[in-house]
């Protein structure tokens, strides 16, 4: 498996998904080596072997002629550049690829990766898909599998490298994240990805759909596997789980950009707000919109009823589910969304939006369309005055939301490796 970032290394959903995927495929006797490009440590080595490409060290073996030539001509076929900045070439010489893996051997013998999302991404996404290939060559394996774009060229490099067969999972599109303002590197890299491989992964309809319309993609190659959500033992002590304010909570939780709707959020708030005074909001979550949304709830003058937490992770996050009475998640466009399940886990009745792949698998949430900003005030209005509505979501919500598990999701996804086995 090839992925971007893993526990307790994580700033989204991505790196919860990939962990416990591998923990519920180690249950069933599929071992799993995990490459990211950055190595901790720290991580759970019991569901999976952790390499990362940040120690993988360049020797003269892989200087030689025969193998620089097969991993060489992998680079220039998936637009693989070192060094690549958004503006810069697409394709690059093999003398100039092969010069400075030199000039790296020379210097340090590996690649320095920080493993995170800053300005230089596209420089260590393919940094990371050539170390990718040398990786393969030397590692046994049946399937490779790869999540998200940041791994995709990984995942194409270690196919043409071994010639085993590449699954690739799509937890979200470009589409998703800028809406009909795609970035067109990223996106050409998520469409060679998804044409590169034996089998596409979606996780849910929603997305499949994007997949197969915007991409071209054949249908018949892509499965929908809807994610699960691994609910371990709370650490907080009794009186940690205690409410601490007298009024109703309604939460927002996630990255704070066009994607995940907390514009919608902020409105729906002002609109309950003006109906009753017996509730508090929070935003937990730090992203680009985070500045224009403090000013926002200050044009609105409802700063005392408005909170804003920042990032929120681990213990924290249980701190926060323990004092919420409401979970809203009103995305534009959300792949699936893992975190109403951890809310509806806490017996946290949840509000999402019609638009996300979630609410393919839920009966015991309220759903909305991300617009309606009415509708979503009127849901969280009737959550916060109607303790019988409430409580009904809570019950159910943590039946149902209890049984969509990883381990369902490791039988689906072996079904998807037998098949090219």
């Amino acid at each position: 498996m090839f992925g971007w970032e893993f526990p307790p290394h994580i700033t989204g959903g991505l790196g919860t998904a990939c962990y416990g995927m591998t923990k519920s495929l180690s249950k069933k006797s599929v071992e799993t080596i995990f490459v990211v490009p950055k190595a901790y440590g720290d991580e759970d080595r019991k569901v999976a072997s952790i390499i990362g490409a940040d120690g993988f060290h360049i020797t003269e073996q892989h200087l030689g002629k025969e193998f620089m030539d097969k991993v060489l001509k992998i680079s220039i076929d998936s637009l693989l550049v070192p060094y690549v900045d958004p503006d810069g070439p697409v394709f690059a010489e093999n003398a100039e690829v092969q010069e400075r893996l030199r000039i790296l051997h020379n210097q340090t013998s590996s690649f320095q990766f920080s493993g995170k999302y800053g300005s230089n991404l596209y420089e260590e996404v393919n940094r990371f898909a050539l170390i990718a290939g040398l990786i393969a060559a030397e590692q046994e394996f049946d399937v490779i599998h790869a999540h998200d774009w940041l791994t995709f060229q990984a995942g194409i490099t270690a196919k043409r490298v071994s010639g085993k067969p590449l699954v690739v999972h799509v937890h979200a599109t470009e589409f998703d994240r800028s809406g009909e303002n795609v970035n067109q590197h990223v996106f050409g890299i998520e469409k060679m990805g998804m044409e590169e491989a034996d089998i596409v992964v979606c996780v849910s309809n929603l997305t499949k759909n994007i997949v197969v319309s915007r991409y071209g993609i054949n249908p018949k190659k892509v499965k929908v596997v809807h994610n699960g959500v691994d609910f371990k033992p709370s650490k907080l002590l009794p009186e940690e789980k205690e409410k601490t304010v007298p009024e109703k909570v309604v939460t927002f939780m996630g990255r704070i950009t066009y994607q995940k709707g907390p514009d919608y959020f902020v409105e729906a708030a002002y609109k309950v707000l003006e109906r009753t005074p017996n509730v508090r909001f929070v935003m937990a979550g730090d992203g680009d919109m985070l500045k224009r949304l403090i000013m926002r709830v200050g044009e609105l003058r409802m700063g005392d009823k408005f909170h804003f937490t920042g990032f929120l992770k681990g213990a924290d996050v249980e701190r926060m589910l323990a004092n919420t009475d409401v979970f809203v998640m009103p995305s534009v466009s959300e792949p699936f969304g893992i975190a109403p399940l951890e809310a509806m886990r806490s017996k946290v009745p949840v509000i999402i939006s019609k638009q996300s792949g979630v609410s393919e698998v839920l009966d015991y949430a309220l759903k909305v369309d991300f617009w309606d900003v009415d509708a979503l005030a009127d849901a969280i209005y009737g959550l916060v005055t109607y303790p019988a509505l409430a409580s009904l979501l809570k019950q159910e919500g943590f039946v149902e939301a209890s049984d969509l598990k990883w381990d369902k999701v490791a039988d689906d996804l072996i079904k998807c490796y037998k098949q090219l086995a």
